[in-house]
């Protein structure tokens, strides 16, 4: 699998293009805000010869789905997220007056069907698996391709670190269910990549992280 990352908008949210050798491609988490980041994303993809299947979230906060609304105006494709996150979507101008306390003008594209736990989503030759992992919000998700022990994780899981859960369907007691249940038992050798900072590995934190001793 080849898999780009892009480091957008103010908090440095990673967006990733993944795709395999037929060239069709996923972009998981467009966070791309400014003109520019939007560009070099559509730019990346149209250079390379792909085909964009899906467009996936790990969960619904502002700076993970930024830009999906180029990805639809110049593809079509509709995101997709969990259910659960779906009011975090809707709200994404209450989301960005919060937080950055200024309007955003901005038209959310429609959503695809809803991601469900276990679902395997086809990207040309490679699946990715969908493992609901809510903690830092109610519809977060992990994306795990078994084939190339790789994990997309949002923000359930930093090197280190973990997702904050003081926001909107944060729960601290779920996000420790899901490190513990949900990612500590895939093997020790998945690299894991954030949806901020470094990638990692599932036994780095599971043997260094402190928060998968709570």
């Amino acid at each position: 699998m080849d898999i780009k990352r892009f480091e957008v908008n103010p908090v440095q949210e990673n967006c990733y293009v993944v795709s395999d050798e037929t060239k069709e491609a996923a972009v998981i988490d467009c966070g791309a805000l400014y003109e520019e980041e939007r560009k070099a994303l559509v730019d990346y993809i149209d250079k390379n010869g792909l085909t964009l299947r899906h467009v996936l979230c790990t969960h619904g906060h502002f700076d993970h789905i930024f830009g999906v609304d180029t990805l639809f105006e110049e593809y079509g494709v509709k995101p997709r997220l969990h259910a659960a996150d779906r009011p975090l979507y809707d709200g994404m101008k209450l989301q960005v007056q919060a937080f950055f306390g200024t309007s955003y003008d901005k038209t959310m594209p429609p959503l695809g069907d809803d991601l469900s736990d276990g679902e395997l989503i086809t990207l040309g030759n490679t699946q990715l698996k969908v493992l609901h992992t809510p903690g830092h919000s109610l519809g977060s998700v992990v994306f795990y391709c078994e084939k190339e022990k790789l994990l997309f994780a949002g923000d359930t899981l930093f090197r280190m670190s973990v997702g904050r859960t003081d926001l909107e369907g944060g729960s601290w007691q779920q996000l420790l269910h899901s490190l513990h249940h949900v990612l500590a038992p895939l093997p020790a050798d998945v690299k894991v990549f954030t949806g901020h900072g470094p990638a990692t590995t599932i036994g780095d934190e599971v043997r260094m992280n402190p928060y998968f001793r709570e």
